[in-house]
């Protein structure tokens, strides 16, 4: 039976087994759209904004560990849809991206709503296709999500001109994919994973440094088995959070520019690190020579080689899935005769203890103003620990990474590599669709919150009751932090001073608004809006203009050259 081009684009999806295409329609993409259209094997959720369309499949991809998928058609809405790729690319997110083009006879001719998407994605995406022969239409969309997917993940663009979705051909699905150019290593080398464990079992002051890879990977029980049955301390990146549990004296917190003062001081001062799917980037390690000057050696494991001695010298590169490596590290630790020395880890407890006594976290719980962490504190108590957080960047980024105390993979949804403002509301939406009935929590700021406010529309369209926690502190409040520290306190276009009254837009949207300006109304101000379960509120806590993220490593410092409080 011969299909469409059109036809051709929706059955592979039907054959992914897609749930949600976020997407937005134009004339390039129609064709795909009247398919859709008459199909109900998955849901089209229509956004506002096409950057808005990949973020809502980045949220769904980050919180269900499946594909996510967007549609957007030709010229600005694939241009729109580059913030999204890029997003996801710096944070290994599986989405599989179609984007509509102009006929194949009229490419390169300047046609109305034409870009070379092809060549403006190569930078930020896994891989993209151009599919000229509509013959190929079905092995490439079927290449596409074994690429988004599998060895180290990232989003793949599809580019289909508008007349390949016009003509037929006969319909296949590959059963199976294979490319002779693509073969990830999954299973780590024997030789290396003894040597690693070896290192482990000798080391007097270890440390335990994890990365977004242990979440991509659901590699989160083996490392939480590994980390008990050593008894290391064990910190985590940004994008790390949830792999071990926060809640656990083991974890030290998150580590980097805004690292606790122990996770940091245990990184530069260990003797053997064990890092895993983690990249050792700047906001991380800081410095790279400063993090040497401390002798130690360092284990990576990672499913991407080009990550292993990137930034720092590696001792035992060990190429792989998480996964697989920790059950391998597992067995034979479980197998091994010889063990942590005690005496040696006790004395390095003392001192991990010591660092985790200076308290790095304290604010001033007496103010007369609202403290964002204290509202962070009390989203945590709210929801138990147990929402599906997602955030945009800034501060509250910084702070519910710091308070929000993650004991679950999958639950802290947020841009860590491209540091996308924007990016909380949208991708909250796709969280909150891979988990209907889940709590789901937008931590955002006054200047970040406007970035993709629109899709307050799609979250009435398709009843999505998020719950937007703005910490409205009437700046761009990093930018003005850094501006403070490092610009003598010239704050240069990082106040916003033509806000909108935010109550009175989330009402105009159809949803529930509530402005809280006392350190009193805190709480009840949270658990009145997590009562609401089918609405969307909107709460705007007027905090201190003046509070700063601590501790904080300058850029291009050293990790214990920390500003602390």
């Amino acid at each position: 039976m011969e299909l469409t081009g059109a036809e051709i684009t929706v059955r592979c999806l039907q054959e992914e087994g897609v749930e949600f295409v976020f997407g937005y329609p134009g004339g390039a993409v129609l064709n795909i759209y009247d398919e859709i259209f008459k199909q109900k094997h998955f849901k089209h959720v229509l956004v506002r904004h096409e950057q808005a369309a990949v973020h809502a499949a980045d949220g769904y991809a980050r919180a269900s560990g499946k594909t996510g998928v967007a549609l957007v058609t030709s010229g600005p809405g694939a241009t729109n849809a580059v913030t999204g790729i890029a997003t996801a690319y710096m944070d290994s997110i599986p989405l599989v991206i179609i984007s509509g083009q102009v006929p194949t006879p009229a490419i390169g001719l300047d046609a109305f709503q034409e870009v070379d998407t092809v060549g403006i994605t190569r930078p930020c995406v896994k891989h993209n296709f151009l599919v000229k022969d509509i013959a190929q239409l079905a092995d490439t969309l079927a290449r596409a999500f074994y690429i988004a997917a599998s060895g180290r993940p990232g989003p793949v663009l599809v580019d289909i001109p508008k007349d390949v979705t016009q003509q037929k051909t006969e319909f296949a699905y590959p059963q199976k994919v294979s490319l002779r150019s693509y073969n990830p290593v999954t299973k780590g080398h024997p030789g290396q994973i003894k040597k690693a464990v070896q290192l482990l079992l000798g080391a007097k002051r270890p440390m335990i440094y994890t990365g977004g890879g242990v979440i991509l990977s659901d590699a989160a029980p083996q490392l939480t088995e590994l980390v008990r049955r050593l008894g290391f301390p064990c910190t985590s990146t940004l994008m790390g959070l949830g792999g071990f549990p926060a809640t656990d004296p083991l974890f030290l917190g998150m580590l980097g520019m805004h690292g606790t003062y122990e996770a940091n001081m245990a990184m530069q001062h260990c003797d053997v690190l064990l890092a895993i799917g983690a990249r050792f980037d700047d906001r991380v390690i800081g410095n790279p020579d400063h993090f040497f000057q401390e002798p130690k050696q360092v284990i990576h494991v990672d499913i991407d080689p080009a990550s292993i001695s990137k930034r720092v010298r590696v001792d035992v590169p060990i190429v792989g899935s998480v996964a697989d490596v920790l059950g391998e590290m597992l067995k034979l630790i479980k197998g091994a005769k010889e063990q942590p020395d005690e005496g040696a880890l006790k004395t390095w407890w003392t001192q991990v203890e010591l660092w985790r006594s200076r308290d790095c976290l304290h604010f001033d719980r007496t103010s007369k103003l609202i403290k964002p962490q204290a509202v962070i504190e009390q989203l945590y108590a709210v929801t138990n620990g147990a929402a599906f957080v997602t955030s945009d960047v800034g501060q509250h980024q910084m702070w519910t990474a710091q308070f929000y105390k993650f004991a679950q993979p999958r639950h802290w949804i947020s841009s860590g590599g491209l540091g996308t403002m924007g990016f909380g509301l949208p991708s909250a939406m796709g969280v909150q669709l891979a988990h209907p009935d889940a709590t789901v929590a937008c931590v955002t700021g006054e200047a970040s919150i406007q970035m993709c406010i629109q899709e307050l529309s799609t979250c009435k369209q398709y009843h999505l009751p998020i719950k937007i926690v703005n910490l409205n502190n009437r700046y761009m409040g990093m930018v003005r932090q850094w501006q403070e520290f490092f610009y003598g306190n010239r704050y240069a276009e990082s106040y916003v001073d033509a806000l909108p009254d935010f109550v009175k837009l989330a009402e105009s949207y159809g949803h529930v608004g509530m402005r809280i300006e006392s350190p009193s109304d805190v709480e009840g101000a949270l658990k009145e809006a997590f009562s609401m379960k089918e609405r969307l509120v909107f709460l705007d806590f007027i905090t201190d203009q003046t509070e700063n993220v601590y501790p904080m490593v300058p850029s291009g410092k050293g990790l214990s050259e920390m500003i602390l409080v």
